[in-house]
């Protein structure tokens, strides 16, 4: 959630960020209207209790009909008492209300628009000229087909549409894939964690996701828990209602399989593992000191790049604009790989930084340092929220670049080098 505190004190920023991102800019003012109501409603209630306790002391020191009329207009009071705490609760969850639909407060600078208002930051490597090559390039399914990789036949018969089976080589690659990610991450001193993939309703609307009205989320009605598509979900509620010490960074990389409708994806990429139901992903996952939080974004981008370097594919990195970013980023990065057979750069990790919205809705903070005077020893003072971003190290989706950049004209494909110590020293996947 936004800071109500902030938005009041500075609305024209929040204003800002809502017309950068193309949502409803009249939701600051509701905000506003909303804090000054339940500002109003509590003054009102706490003046009623403080006349209701003056009234007991009165009636304790006052005998026969004088202390029965002022028991009836106890009785009265303690009525308005009861309506006020009422007016003052509903007050304070319509403020609520309204504090969750508001999206992150954007950071400075961020382009504005919509889905393709993003700026391109860098472009690394060069797409291969498959017609000099003297071949035309196969797509992923085919190429994962023939080494024996990929089964979509057989997904589809068990579990539907938009299932698979990654078999030999498809799934060793998937395994060395997240492997060398997660080696990655402990040499940056991350944690590994395999966290639970169902999780609690406020789990999910903590982390910013709309369980009421989000049709790409698969939900178990009879237990009312949700399959997460990121383990960024379980992650950021592991340390709900905590105080963290952040000093340094707190740094978890998840590995999880994820879960993900796909609803608005109607009749795109139906053909193979780009858009499935189910697949595997190692997500990083920070909490660090609000000061911290962009110089972490640039390290967690930093991290993506190595492994798409490794994994020798061309591609892009580009920052999102404000109107397609989701409720809880204040600023994403995307990197995207070239594509071959599509022409075109395809989204294989994503980095947000959520700045303190997470953790205002899960209540994680940490301890402010307040001075003893002495200039020397700081006692510990009050709270205050952390930050908390996330990224993609490493998931299903890889493979589908990985097959398309690396093929031969036979349909083999050569393995990238920093990806053969993870298979055994294998240095090319024959055709089965």
């Amino acid at each position: 959630m936004i800071d109500v505190k902030d938005l009041i004190e500075q609305p024209e920023k929040y204003r800002a960020s809502q017309q950068a991102r193309g949502a409803d800019v009249s939701l600051v003012d509701r905000i506003v209207e909303a804090d000054a109501s339940r500002r109003a409603s509590i003054a009102r209630f706490e003046e009623l209790r403080a006349e209701q306790k003056a009234f007991g002391k009165r009636v304790a020191q006052a005998s026969g009909e004088q202390k029965q009329a002022l028991l009836a207009e106890v009785k009265e009071l303690a009525a308005q008492v009861k309506a006020a705490e009422a007016a003052a609760n509903e007050a304070e969850e319509a403020l609520l209300r309204e504090q969750r639909a508001f999206p992150n407060l954007i950071i400075e600078g961020i382009p504005a628009g919509g889905e393709d208002d993003f700026v391109v930051v860098r472009q690394v490597g060069t797409p291969r000229d498959f017609a000099a090559e003297g071949f035309e390039p196969r797509d992923h399914l085919e190429l994962g087909e023939l080494i024996g990789g990929i089964d979509m036949e057989r997904g589809a018969k068990v579990s539907g549409a938009r299932f698979s089976f990654l078999k030999g080589v498809g799934a060793r690659l998937e395994l060395a894939i997240m492997q060398m990610g997660l080696d990655l991450a402990l040499e940056n001193g991350f944690v590994p964690v395999i966290p639970p993939t169902l999780v609690r309703p406020e789990t999910m609307q903590g982390t910013g996701f709309d369980v009421q009205h989000d049709d790409e989320i698969y939900r178990l009605e009879r237990d009312d828990l949700y399959l997460v598509g990121t383990s960024e979900v379980a992650l950021a509620g592991y340390h709900a209602d905590e105080i963290l010490d952040v000093d340094v960074p707190v740094r978890y990389a998840g590995w999880s399989t994820c879960y993900r409708r796909e609803a608005g994806s109607a009749g795109k990429d139906t053909r193979g593992i780009i858009r499935v139901h189910q697949f595997n992903k190692l997500e990083m996952f920070v909490y660090c000191s609000q000061e911290q939080a962009e110089a972490e974004h640039a390290r967690l981008l930093e991290w993506e790049e190595t492994m798409l370097q490794a994994i020798e594919v061309p591609y892009r990195v580009i920052d999102i604009a404000a109107g397609d970013l989701g409720l809880s980023a204040a600023r994403k990065f995307d990197c995207e790989a070239w594509v071959p057979t599509q022409g075109t750069y395809r989204e294989l990790t994503s980095t947000s930084n959520c700045t303190t919205f997470q953790s205002r809705r899960l209540n994680i903070r940490e301890r402010v340092a307040k001075e003893d005077g002495s200039g020397s020893n700081a006692k510990k003072g009050g709270t205050r929220m952390v930050a908390t971003l996330n990224g993609t190290l490493a998931t299903t989706r890889w493979i589908v670049a990985i097959l398309e950049n690396h093929q031969n004209a036979d349909g083999s494909i050569t393995v990238p080098a920093a990806l053969r110590p993870y298979l055994g020293g294998l240095e090319r996947f024959e055709l089965a």
